[in-house]
């Protein structure tokens, strides 16, 4: 399986979490952004909307990081991390549209503007952000992980923006349930280092 990744990308930092916790070998291959290689054939051809990560498992091409985690866990994690039960893949699909929605339009969009220089609105970003994360904080202070009782996808999808909010101007100190589920994530068997 092939993943076309830029290393300082939060969301293809997810499949790559995931694979190295659920020690599932991908081929990672880099993707020159700034010469704009996503944009062009064969990459643009994989994703029309010139996005990263890209996942290639023979010939079969799927994008967006939510449904990367999906498939990856389905195909290779096992139960573990993607239940067999509706009401357990119903709890990890919210947290996957939580990453892809909240978290990306709050913590993650203001690091994009403060790292990268992307044109979007940092203000409005960080005026997200205190909600986002309260809903986050308030979910954690009663359990330890985002779904199923366990680590699941849903906890790959979220960690790596939340974990990655200082670099947009964002404070996690006040959030102590949050600083203490990234611990635990950071302590499992295969963790990779944020990049």
């Amino acid at each position: 399986m092939k993943l076309y990744n830029v290393d300082p990308s939060g969301n293809c930092y997810k499949v790559r979490l995931f694979a190295s916790l659920a020690h599932i070998e991908l081929d990672i291959v880099a993707v020159d952004l700034a010469g704009g290689e996503h944009l062009r054939a064969p990459l643009i051809d994989m994703n029309p909307l010139g996005l990263l990560p890209i996942l290639e498992d023979n010939g079969y091409v799927l994008r967006d990081s939510q449904a990367i985690l999906v498939y990856l866990a389905g195909a290779c994690g096992g139960l573990a991390w993607w239940p067999g039960n509706p009401h357990g893949q119903g709890e990890i699909m919210q947290w996957l549209s939580f990453a892809g929605n909240e978290v990306q339009h709050s913590v993650a969009t203001a690091r994009l503007v403060q790292q990268f220089g992307y044109d979007l609105d940092k203000a409005q970003a960080l005026a997200k952000a205190p909600r986002v994360l309260g809903v986050l904080e308030r979910h954690l202070a009663e359990r330890d992980w985002l779904a199923i009782g366990r680590p699941s996808i849903a906890d790959c999808a979220v960690y790596p923006y939340v974990a990655l909010a200082p670099e947009g101007g964002v404070d996690l100190t006040p959030y102590p349930h949050i600083a203490k589920w990234m611990a635990r994530i950071e302590s499992l068997p295969g963790y990779l280092a944020k990049p």
